[in-house]
């Protein structure tokens, strides 16, 4: 293979094989295509697009790029669940423990925050102890024990994702769908699930803000994992304000916690019952979404899906007495109030702004490399649509030292509207069949 030859095939509007995409893929593992190659080829791939045979052929030579599991002493269906990323979304904490106390098991690979977005690794390191790195062998066990599993991506699974998305974050090739959907998907299909349910943000907080391109993203999704043979159901949900009422590693976890005690913020909760009833319908659990909510909401209130929180927490090696007690999540040294300025009804909470403040304050990273302060973030007081007082804390920002928070409460205030009516919100904005 000459990496030359496909560059410029690409370039110029070409379609690659299944054949020499598994070639270049392994060839840049293997040193044989430099990083400036495959740097122009991804470019190429972004401004050429990939069709879908190619997205699937990219999909499958990232997937056999390392290794695939099939856990196999999981007996009970497998269903996993990935969100696209946003501001405040901790609905993987508390999602994937009720899901598994219905019934249905959860291995679920998930990532680091970068950006303005968070990390659902990053929340689970807010509880002391708690392990993201397991080897399969231990990831099979928590997952039978337990019923879910969250860890991070290692170097055995999809390593090829790891260097491609490590590069296309420093050429600008990030946006492209085909390279974001054989990103995501190499590793959902190594993690041996039966099926994904897939939560794709738009609006201001998301990677795609425009409804026209998460609808891309999703429809591009939901049809290369069927052509992988992953049963898949994507829904397509608001970002345009964080999502519950905190956003932070420890202020979040506290809040999954607070849904899986049966409270929490409405849209938290709401979010959570929504893509657990679809995850129990794929893993057989149910055929109706209404029965599936049911069961969700019943486990909610016995306590059974706290209970696997927990579970899953000990097995991962953490501090399972958060469960009952999530004073013992990190708190933060410095507490500020954001001021409203005027007396009215709160018509936006920017998602994007915020979620940079939240970076600021040190509770997210700019680059891989970045500690995160796990204690670090925002406390909304207010979600868009209620009536806020002039001088009442719309947020509190939180942080390891004041100077952070005065460095970043002006950008704070600014990310409030407050006018005499809010829009009206839909929380769920499409849903794509499997």
């Amino acid at each position: 293979m000459n990496p030359v030859e496909l560059i410029i095939k690409k370039r110029d509007g070409g379609r690659l094989s299944g054949a020499e995409l598994e070639e270049l893929v392994q060839g840049y593992l293997a040193g044989r295509v430099a990083e400036y190659q495959m740097s122009a080829w991804l470019m190429a791939a972004l401004l050429r697009g990939l069709d879908e045979s190619e997205t699937v052929a990219l999909t499958r030579a990232m997937l056999a790029s390392g290794r695939q599991l099939k856990l196999e002493r999981v007996r009970v269906r497998k269903i996993d669940k990935h969100s696209t990323g946003g501001v405040g979304d901790k609905v993987s904490l508390c999602l994937a423990p009720l899901v598994a106390a219905c019934g249905v098991a959860v291995p679920m690979i998930a990532g680091r925050g970068l950006g303005h977005t968070g990390g659902t690794l990053d929340k689970l390191e807010a509880i002391p102890g708690y392990r993201v790195r397991l080897d399969a062998a231990a990831f099979e066990r928590v997952l039978k024990s337990a019923g879910a599993s969250i860890i991070g991506q290692s170097n055995a699974i999809a390593p090829a994702d790891r260097r491609l998305y490590a590069l296309r974050d420093v050429t600008g090739t990030v946006e492209s769908v085909p390279l974001i959907v054989a990103s995501i998907l190499s590793k959902k299909l190594a993690t041996g699930s039966d099926g994904l349910v897939l939560d794709v943000k738009a609006g201001r907080g998301a990677f795609m803000p425009n409804l026209a391109r998460a609808r891309e993203l999703a429809r591009a999704l939901v049809r290369t994992a069927r052509n992988a043979g992953l049963r898949t159901t994507a829904l397509i949900t608001d970002m345009s304000a964080p999502l519950g009422r905190t956003v932070g590693n420890a202020l979040e976890t506290r809040e999954a916690i607070e849904v899986l005690h049966g409270s929490g913020p409405a849209d938290t909760r709401e979010l959570t019952l929504v893509l657990g009833a679809e995850m129990l319908v794929l893993g057989g659990r149910t055929r109706s979404l209404r029965t599936a909510r049911a069961l969700l909401e019943r486990a909610l209130a016995d306590g059974s899906g706290l209970e696997r929180f927990a579970r899953m927490v000990r097995a991962h090696g953490g501090d399972a007495r958060v469960a009952d007690d999530p004073a013992r999540l990190p708190r933060a040294r410095v507490r500020v109030p954001v001021p409203a300025a005027r007396t009215g009804t709160l018509t936006a909470a920017d998602a994007w702004e915020l979620g940079w403040v939240s970076v600021g304050l040190g509770a997210g990273r700019t680059r891989a490399e970045d500690a995160v302060d796990p204690a670090a973030g925002i406390e909304l007081c207010h979600a868009v649509g209620e009536r806020v007082e002039r001088g009442e804390p719309l947020a509190f920002l939180c942080a390891s030292k004041r100077s952070l928070v005065e460095r970043n409460l002006a950008r704070a205030t600014a990310a409030f509207r407050i006018g005499a009516r809010a829009p009206r919100a839909r929380l769920v904005l499409e849903r794509l069949e499997r």
